[in-house]
């Protein structure tokens, strides 16, 4: 073990007294090896829960041997799951195709408001209530369960859908509670939430949730219901909660134990580390971080970055055109298929036929979601795809997937932020599509319009993206920063000269799956 901060001794300490501790780690702080110092401090059973396969073999090469390293699906499957593992090789079907079994029609449409909801959407919908149950700590499915569709938003509109969907989602949760046999497609969230339905007893003398952050409800109830029996350690950093949109949420801060913080960054000097805690200030973090004096990082305009990080798949997917443009092998984290998938619908609509994916299925033409994006409020957020769409058509999209090279023979990565969580790079450069806020329709007394307030999730993403550089940061799309109120909150912006490392005006609107 490497010789103990100060913060990390203070967390030693506290753990072995036997407190339940909840521990802010900054991006880049050593959480992994913190967490392998309290192992250490004790002879007691302990379990390591990541957030997922990767991570958890990661630290089982870390932790000390007394601490088994699983995910909460592995402890799930070695419980109940493994019952059914017959039905987890089942062959993928359309949802459209599970629907029918389940009793929705092949000719089935259900008029709600302006929109016609399909025996696809329908399908869609049911099986998509199911998941946020399992990711949820509810003991029985309720609407607010039943997602949203685009169009149909308005709680009135929501509601009919909610009546509709739920029978059909009480009866696939029946299904899927079969062992041996069933129509829905079994996969790992329903072992989970089957299991979390026990009441488990995790057998061990201290627990260790790690990326706490992003943890799914029924994970947080599995883990909390150990209290009486099991010291608790959970470890995160709470502005990097960037997956509220797929059910996580972040439970640090009503965790009930000893708060402590990681805030000295092994990962980059200290001019990264102020760029850093503008973000933190602006999302109320409760810590701040310092740099390493002995890593030179400089914030400045990067030509050729290792990665360029990005706010959309649709930005990703612009910065992967304009290189391959430009002669450059290019790699994109986590491969091109979700872009392949988007083209594919966008040439569905513009061929007539109605898609069927999840963001796309209502409409029933490229002319419907061309107005609906540029029109309603509530479709803003997909005028980039009908504007990259439109601009450059769907082959060229598919081409460029085609031309995408693995991350060992690329000149360079592309990554939506949200993709780069848990990276890091020697240099980086942020994306043009990172968005400044709208102003609002206040002046001031030049009668200038004031700036709009920076969304929470907005900043949160940025902290992610601006602080996987180690020794260059071209902060590029987020240089509107620089001039906002907010991010100057001192008088000086993160020591950063106004107009350093911004880039061209970013995209009119995000647009990220």
């Amino acid at each position: 073990m490497p010789t103990p901060t100060d913060e990390q001794y203070t967390a030693v300490e506290a753990f072995r007294r036997g407190e339940h501790v909840v521990l802010q780690a900054g991006a880049g702080t050593g959480k992994t090896t913190t967490l392998a110092m309290l192992a250490a401090a004790t002879q007691g059973r302990g379990r390591y829960i990541a957030f997922n396969k990767a991570i958890a073999g990661d630290a089982a090469r870390k932790f000390p041997g007394n601490v088994l390293c699983k995910t909460a699906h592995s402890l799930a499957f070695g419980a109940v799951g493994r019952s059914y593992a017959s039905r987890m090789d089942a062959p993928r079907v359309p949802g459209w195709k599970t629907g029918l079994q389940l009793g929705i029609a092949g000719h089935m449409r259900v008029r709600i408001g302006e929109r016609n909801v399909t025996n696809k959407a329908l399908s869609y919908t049911v099986l998509r209530t199911v998941t946020r149950f399992c990711q949820s700590a509810d003991r029985t499915l309720q609407g607010h369960h039943v997602p949203h569709l685009r169009g149909i938003e308005a709680g009135d509109l929501h509601a009919q859908l909610v009546e509709i969907v739920l029978p059909y989602a009480a009866k696939a949760w029946k299904d899927l509670q079969n062992p041996l046999e069933g129509v829905v497609r079994f996969d790992h969230d329903h072992y989970l939430k089957i299991w979390a339905l026990t009441d488990p007893v995790v057998k061990a003398d201290f627990l260790l949730l790690d990326e706490a952050q992003d943890t799914n409800p029924v994970v947080e109830g599995i883990f909390n219901d150990q209290r009486h029996h099991t010291q608790l350690v959970m470890v995160g950093d709470s502005a990097q909660a960037i997956y509220g949109w797929r059910g996580a949420r972040d439970v640090m801060s009503d965790f009930d134990g000893t708060q402590l913080a990681l805030s000295r960054s092994f990962r980059f000097g200290s001019a990264l580390a102020e760029e850093a805690n503008r973000w933190l200030h602006i999302v109320d973090s409760p810590i701040r971080l310092t740099g390493t004096p002995a890593i030179s990082t400089r914030l400045e305009r990067v030509e050729e970055p290792d990665a360029i990080l990005c706010r959309s798949n649709v930005g990703s997917m612009l910065e992967v055109m304009r290189l391959l443009e430009g002669g450059r092998r290019v790699a994109l984290v986590g491969g091109g298929e979700a872009l392949r998938a988007l083209a594919r619908a966008a040439r569905d609509l513009k061929a007539g036929k109605r898609s069927s994916h999840p963001e796309l299925i209502l409409f029933e033409s490229w002319g419907e979601l061309q107005e609906y994006a540029e029109y309603d409020p509530s479709g803003r957020d997909l005028l980039p795809l009908v504007d990259l769409v439109d601009e450059h058509g769907v082959d060229v999209i598919l081409e460029a997937v085609d031309k995408l090279s693995d991350e060992q023979g690329a000149d360079l990565v592309v990554s939506t932020a949200h993709k780069a969580k848990g990276r890091e790079w020697a240099s980086v450069r942020i994306g043009e599509d990172f968005t400044e806020p709208a102003d609002q329709e206040e002046t001031d007394a030049e009668g200038n319009p004031l700036p709009g307030d920076i969304d929470d999730a907005e900043a949160r993403l940025a902290y992610v993206a601006v602080t996987r550089a180690r020794h260059q940061l071209d902060i590029g799309g987020l240089g509107w920063i620089n001039q906002h109120p907010d991010g100057n909150p001192g008088g000086n912006p993160g020591g950063i000269r106004p107009g350093q490392g911004s880039g061209p005006k970013p995209l009119s609107s995000p647009w990220d799956f």
